[in-house]
């Protein structure tokens, strides 16, 4: 069973087949895959899941804080299954590939007292930028 599966029936989330169908595809590492891409891997396994049912399952998901939805630039959302362990992104600036990344430190000691303008920070989101592997080499 995969650790969103996991959490949600810890919670006793009612578990229909759409909703554990649309979990079992965001489970894995390094999953953030738009609705659109949910639904057509969803249709694989259950073939009458409609996509407003995928719509309303993912935003479930991210009301309840299992699944983040993550937006890195002008392309659809996606959807992030890690979310109970603190991590970043690094995003490809081609294609749009997207990794978690856990570097060492804390990002809120980065920014100095006089930068926070009075704010109390309580979350910080990092998004690194680069060429994935795959479009170097092309």
């Amino acid at each position: 069973m995969s650790d969103l599966l996991e959490r949600l029936r810890g919670r006793g989330w009612r578990m229909t087949a759409q909703r554990r169908v649309v979990a079992e595809v965001l489970d894995g590492d390094h999953v953030h895959l738009t609705a659109d891409e949910v639904h057509s891997r969803a249709v694989v396994r259950l073939p009458e899941i409609s996509r407003a049912t995928v719509y309303n399952t993912l935003g479930e998901l991210v009301s309840l804080g299992e699944v983040l939805e993550v937006a890195t630039d002008k392309r659809a959302k996606r959807y992030d299954p890690n979310a109970h362990r603190p991590h970043h992104h690094l995003v490809c600036a081609r294609c749009g590939a997207i990794k978690d990344v856990h570097p060492s430190g804390n990002p809120l000691a980065d920014l100095p007292d006089s930068e926070r303008f009075g704010f109390t920070v309580s979350d910080v989101e990092v998004t690194y930028r680069g060429i994935c592997p795959n479009c170097a080499a092309a």
